[in-house]
C-alpha cells in the first residue's frame, strides 16, 4: 500500500514539474506541490526530491530520450550510491511519466523554442488570366496563387499571398530543390 501511494506522489510530482517547467503554469508551484503530495515530509526533504526529480526530468527531455536511451539512463541512475540516484521505484515512475509525456513534452520544446512564426497551412491555385482581363499582353498567361499562413503557437495566423508566373515557380523550385539537397547532405552525412 505504502509502495502503491509513494508512486501516485511521485507521479503527481513528476506531472507537477512538468506543468511548472514544460507547460507554462505558473500558477503550480513548489510550494502547492509540497502541500498537495507530500504535506508529512520536511521542507528539506521535499526541496531535495523536487530538485532531483526536476534536474532528472530536464535532462531526460533535453536529450528527447527515447525507451532504449530511458532505460539505460535510469539504470545508471539506480546504480548511484548514498541517495544520490533514484530507487528502482522511482526508476519505473519516471519510465512511466515519460512513456506517456514525451511528444508533449516534445512539442513544448519546440513552441518554447521558436523565435520566428512557424508555417501553419499553405494553400494554392492556379489562375489562368488573359490579355483581356488584364489590358496586357506582357503578362497573358497562368498564375500561381499561393496563400500561406504563419503564426506563432498561442496567436493569431497571418496570412501572405503570393502570385508567381511561371519563371518564379521555376525559380522557387529550384531553390526548395537546393534546400532539399542541402538537407540530404546533412542527413546522410552524419
Amino acid at each position: 500500500m505504502a509502495d502503491t501511494e509513494a508512486a501516485k506522489s511521485l507521479s503527481g510530482l513528476l506531472n507537477g514539474i512538468a506543468q511548472k517547467d514544460f507547460y507554462n503554469k505558473r500558477e503550480v508551484t513548489e510550494e502547492l506541490l509540497r502541500r498537495e503530495l507530500y504535506s508529512d515530509m520536511s521542507e528539506k526533504e521535499f526541496k531535495s526530491l523536487h530538485d532531483k526529480m526536476q534536474s532528472l526530468l530536464k535532462s531526460i527531455a533535453s536529450a528527447d530520450m527515447d525507451h532504449a536511451q530511458l532505460e539505460a539512463f535510469l539504470t545508471a541512475q539506480t546504480r548511484k550510491q548514498r541517495g544520490a540516484g533514484v530507487s528502482p521505484e522511482q526508476a519505473a515512475v519516471l519510465s512511466r511519466f515519460w512513456k506517456n509525456q514525451r511528444v508533449r513534452v516534445k512539442e513544448s520544446y519546440v513552441a518554447q523554442s521558436s523565435w520566428e512564426p512557424g508555417l501553419r497551412g499553405l494553400s494554392w491555385r492556379v489562375d489562368v488570366q488573359t490579355a483581356a482581363s488584364r489590358g496586357d499582353t506582357d503578362h497573358s498567361g497562368p498564375v500561381a496563387v499561393m496563400e500561406l499562413e504563419l503564426g506563432r503557437a498561442g496567436q493569431d495566423s497571418e496570412f501572405v499571398c503570393l502570385e508567381l508566373d511561371e519563371a518564379k515557380v521555376n525559380h522557387v523550385l529550384k531553390k526548395m530543390g537546393d534546400i532539399q539537397e542541402s538537407i540530404d547532405r546533412l542527413v546522410h552525412s552524419t
